[in-house]
């Protein structure tokens, strides 16, 4: 007689979950604790297990059903076995996505930070939202991009910080790394945080379909799901928001080494590596030498252009890179990686410096020279959405050239930054579901997580002087900022650009402690049209590293209070 698999009271509140993920199939075999379906709450992600033997008969509640709580999910029996007089259906097809009580249909590709904000926004907004994921839901960043990175960078700093202990009185032994315990950690983050995203999608009822998705029409998607099985569906709105990949450059070598790896695999070595070649000095490339460099590998950084971090104020990224030499991180720059070759167990790469050619043997090889779009799969061009290679071109609301399809985030090859991603990925939600806003970058931020953090917003000095913009510079070093002085040792600046005539901030700087989070007032001092006398009539915290926001600020006008004026 079969046996009835029921929806499992997963918390003392729970009152429903969703089946995001059948992992059995209809008349797979199934032994006792085998996993059979994966269910979404508004809080977590979890498996339920088989309790009995048999073969898995009739799937009931379907991917992306609500169900009560002791609500039956299957049947588990004997195969061919009836269930209530009828058959069980041989397999399931999806039908085109209905509009649903006059709802608007929204297909969202990709889940990552652009992804599932467009959905949960377009949610909010009373559609009815289907977001499809080739990978994981959270994207390059949540999985192998900004969250893994940054648990690395943590874990690098908390050793520092521990071998420095002695100079504040504190005796501390460090034994060194446990770095399976290290990626532990990272794991732990990063599915914590990806079951989170995947709560949200159940707390907004938003369907989510694991599969790779491509244009059939303009308004219909063809969808080939994990399982193999094929289905289309047609939505009145699309959102492309399929991310980007790590780029391979053509240098000879690169692909046959083993040793040669992107940001994903410099993310999970077995072991920290003795040695690190990075090619790239842009933010993955410093990010993870930073984080290396403070696990005891020697790393050597290779960058063709003149500086570090381009996108960065050069006054302070020269200041960055001398802080990073004397911590013993080797930077070259006007360098070209010629070729990479095996020796032995090492690789050998070769760089053109100059006017010649230098041998440099590293364990392992990072290759971040920046990423590239992931749009290939999309069949852009059939419905005649206009890109550049794969990158999608769309104005400021996020439109694409074909009427109700949407791009936004590194798919548009532009600025590759998750928040970027966010903050477009509501714009286009807003859009689609009938309002009219635009997207402006102005107040975007850039953030580098180095030591100390580095984030700048607005116009650099180098972009006011190619704009022609007449500006004043105030700047306010760190070594003159009580907490500052506490927690680094004063180390880093923090630089104002504003204009000459009006005084309304035009850009800032800082390089110190905490950097990337006090962006966020000088981004809205931005946003907001501010001039330097709001920021000098705002009453800042002591001891706090932001009243030297303040302090830079003032210096703009000869002000400052706790440096000399010149």
């Amino acid at each position: 007689m079969a046996v009835e698999v029921k929806m499992p009271q997963l918390g003392l509140t729970m009152e429903e979950g969703t089946v995001s993920k059948w992992i059995k199939k209809e008349g797979d075999t199934v032994k006792v604790g085998d996993i059979l379906v994966e269910i979404t709450t508004d809080k977590l992600t979890s498996e339920v297990a088989s309790e009995a033997e048999g073969t898995l008969i009739k799937i009931v509640a379907e991917e992306g059903k609500d169900v009560p709580v002791k609500g039956i999910l299957a049947y588990i029996g004997q195969a061919g076995e009836v269930i209530g007089g009828t058959a069980p259906a041989a397999t399931h097809q999806v039908a085109p996505a209905p509009k649903k009580d006059g709802k608007t249909t929204i297909a969202v590709i990709g889940g990552g930070p652009g992804g599932y904000v467009a959905a949960i926004r377009a949610a909010q907004l009373g559609g009815e939202v289907t977001l499809i994921e080739k990978n994981k839901l959270g994207g390059t960043c949540l999985n192998v991009g900004c969250i893994p990175t940054k648990v690395l960078l943590h874990s690098a700093e908390a050793l520092a910080e521990a071998k420095e202990m002695a100079e504040l009185g504190i005796n501390v032994e460090v034994k060194g790394v446990d770095w399976n315990k290290v990626q532990a950690k990272k794991s732990a983050v990063t599915n914590q945080l990806v079951s989170g995203v995947s709560g949200l999608m159940k707390a907004n009822k938003i369907k989510v379909i694991e599969g790779v998705a491509s244009f059939a029409s303009k308004d219909t998607l063809a969808v080939t799901k994990k399982d193999g099985s094929k289905e289309n569906l047609t939505f009145d709105k699309i959102i492309i928001a399929a991310g980007s990949v790590p780029a391979v450059p053509p240098i000879p070598g690169v692909k046959e080494n083993a040793n040669c790896v992107d940001s994903t695999g410099a993310l999970s070595f077995d072991t920290v590596p003795k040695s690190l070649l990075v090619i790239g000095g842009g933010v993955i490339g410093i990010e993870l030498a930073t984080a290396y460099s403070r696990f005891g590998t020697e790393v050597t950084v290779v960058e063709a252009m003149s500086k570090l971090l381009p996108m960065m104020d050069g006054e302070l990224t020269a200041q960055l890179r001398k802080m990073m030499e004397t911590r013993g991180i080797k930077i070259m720059t006007d360098a070209k990686v010629q070729s990479v070759e095996a020796v032995g167990a090492a690789t050998k790469v070769n760089v053109e410096v100059g006017s010649k050619v230098e041998a440099f043997t590293a364990e392992k090889i990072l290759v971040a020279v920046g990423r590239r779009t992931d749009t290939e799969a999309l069949n852009l061009d059939a419905v005649g959405i206009s890109h550049d290679r794969g990158r999608i071109s769309v104005n400021d609301k996020m439109e694409t050239s074909v009427a109700n399809v949407y791009a936004i985030g590194d798919c548009l090859g532009k600025v590759m930054l998750a928040h970027v991603a966010s903050a477009q990925g509501e714009i286009a939600a807003e859009n689609a579901l009938g309002e009219d806003v635009n997207y402006d970058g102005t107040t975007n931020p850039s953030c580098v997580y180095t030591d100390p953090e580095f984030a700048g917003v607005g116009l650099t000095e180098d972009k006011a002087k190619e704009l022609g913009i007449e500006y004043q510079v105030g700047k306010f070093p760190l070594m003159a900022n009580g907490k500052s002085l506490i927690m680094n040792g004063g180390v880093g600046m923090i630089k104002f650009i504003i204009g000459k005539e009006y005084k309304e901030v035009l850009g800032v700087h800082i390089l110190g402690p905490r950097a990337t989070d006090l962006i966020g007032e000088c981004a809205l001092a931005i946003g907001m049209e501010a001039t330097v006398e709001d920021i000098f009539a705002t009453i800042h915290a002591h001891p706090t590293v932001t009243e030297a926001v303040r302090e830079a600020a003032l210096a703009a006008e000869k002000r400052a209070i706790h440096i000399p004026n010149k």
